[in-house]
């Protein structure tokens, strides 16, 4: 009877030990859950979207940087022509008014006035 009580015990007792571990396990599978959880939340999502973001816009100004001081020249005319692409409009307008403002009325010529004599006498 001593060796029943025995193995019943140690049985018990790896019971009580396979349900720890069990509750173990599920209290990380609830933690796991959670911090996957966190880290799919939109707010997380998105200040990871920005984070991401900022570091890329930092790498590309950085690049730029660097392209314009191994070549000022080129990087001047690239900044010139985009600016005069981007204000063609006023542009294209403020050459119309300079022209038109320097036109001066077209001179008569003197066959036209010959004409024009010709009709005032008809008409008389």
């Amino acid at each position: 009877m001593n060796a029943e009580p025995t193995s019943i015990a140690d049985a018990r007792r790896r019971v009580e030990q396979a349900r720890a571990k069990l509750w173990g396990t599920v209290d990380e599978l609830i933690e796991h859950g959670q911090r996957l959880q966190e880290k799919l939340a939109p707010s997380h999502i998105a200040r990871d979207a920005w984070d991401a973001a900022k570091s890329k816009g930092v790498d590309v100004a950085e690049d730029a940087i660097d392209a314009v001081r191994r070549r000022p020249l080129t990087a001047s005319g690239a900044v010139a022509a985009l600016a005069l692409f981007i204000a063609r409009e006023p542009l294209m307008d403020l050459a119309g008014k300079l022209m038109s403002s320097k036109e001066t009325k077209p001179r008569k010529s003197a066959k036209a006035k010959g004409r024009k004599d010709r009709v005032e006498k008809v008409d008389e």
